[in-house]
């Protein structure tokens, strides 16, 4: 059976400075291939506009609006005339849209938190302007980027009627191996925008390696770093490198470098989907080590996990024979695991199980 889904999420046009937009694209286009339709509304903010990848795009019908009084109307119809709705974190104006949303009965309502440790921390504080408290336990359906514990947590501690993981994810179609770029060329690369919460890693994992080892090549690939900064010689620092490019930055890596958030390691079972995008690409992946790793890779086999800088420049002494085979089962886990088409998978089920749970909200209202 076809599917209507709408869905209210931060970005899906700009990949700048979030880990929201690719995911978005390989579960949509999954969807699509299947029959499904969607529409996604974004609002249209200046520092997306202008580092943009598509503002059309065949896979789902984009809707970019200024204000959300500009666009209500038409969004309300697509989602009262869906079979799930979807509001996701950081979403611009999301407390508000899910109020609306909130009060729909035909579609299964649902809450996509790509942050739930950052979402959960801030809750803490206060509401979000994309969540409130007293909505979580009003979705029929609350997904999380992070599994694990907090899945307990959001239901025992914070009311979610139904918590269910929806990790990161890749579209190997679009992250192929391919050759090596001069341009990209590296022993070692990092991509990630820049965090407070990520840095003490990177110092430790990347820049201090880097400097170590002045004879090898270091690239790093991250918006909003400080500009006072003052890097190695040997580190190449790209702002931003739009998605087509991936590719050859990961296949260009003798190896590449993952660093989880702060929030998300302490939860554990917060694959990015930088993880699986460089897999796909048959890049070598060294990563901080969290709990739950192990459920999606396997360790010191697939992935390497390190926690200082002897660990890093230990893995990069290895010969390129075994840092090929490591990541070439690594892609082979990533294609059979953890790409767009099991993402769009789960979801589906997630939605059906909702759906048919006789757990709805409303219905139990009724």
């Amino acid at each position: 059976m076809s599917l209507k889904i709408t869905i209210f999420g931060l970005t899906l046009s700009s990949s700048w400075g979030n880990g929201h937009a690719t995911p978005y694209r390989a579960i949509i286009r999954a969807l699509d291939r299947q029959g499904h339709q969607v529409v996604f509304y974004e609002k249209d903010v200046d520092y997306y506009a202008k580092r943009r990848d598509f503002s059309q795009w065949r896979h789902c019908d984009l809707v970019l609006y200024g204000q959300w009084a500009d666009v209500r109307r038409q969004a309300m119809d697509d989602a009262a005339g869906s079979d799930a709705v979807i509001v996701a974190s950081y979403c611009l104006d999301g407390a508000r849209i899910s109020d609306e949303v909130l009060d729909l009965w035909r579609p299964v309502r649902v809450f996509y938190d790509l942050d739930t440790p950052v979402t959960l921390s801030n809750l803490r504080r206060g509401d979000l302007d994309y969540l409130c408290r007293d909505q979580i336990a009003q979705f029929d359906l609350y997904l999380s980027f992070t599994g694990g514990r907090i899945l307990d947590e959001l239901e025992a501690t914070w009311g979610a009627h139904r918590a269910r993981p929806l990790h990161g994810c890749v579209d190997p179609d679009m992250y192929p191996r391919v050759q090596k770029s001069d341009e990209f060329r590296c022993d070692l690369s990092y991509m990630g925008t820049y965090a407070a919460d990520r840095q003490e890693k990177l110092d430790a994992l990347f820049l201090e390696p880097a400097q170590r080892l002045s004879d090898q090549a270091f690239t790093l690939a991250g918006s909003l770093y400080p500009y006072e900064w003052s890097w190695p010689e040997n580190v190449r620092k790209f702002e931003h490198i739009a998605p087509a490019n991936h590719p050859a930055f990961y296949s260009s890596s003798r190896a590449t470098l993952n660093i989880t958030r702060g929030e998300m390691a302490r939860s554990g079972y917060c694959p990015a989907g930088r993880f699986f995008e460089a897999a796909s690409c048959g890049a070598a992946i060294i990563t901080d080590n969290w709990d739950g790793l192990s459920s999606f890779f396997t360790l010191d086999e697939e992935i390497l996990p390190v926690s200082t800088a002897d660990d890093v420049m230990a893995a990069l002494q290895l010969p390129d024979s075994e840092l090929s085979a490591m990541a070439a089962r690594a892609r082979q886990r990533t294609l059979d695991e953890h790409t767009g088409v099991h993402r769009a998978q789960e979801l589906l089920h997630w939605i059906e199980e909702a759906r048919h749970s006789g757990q709805m909200i409303h219905q139990e209202a009724a």
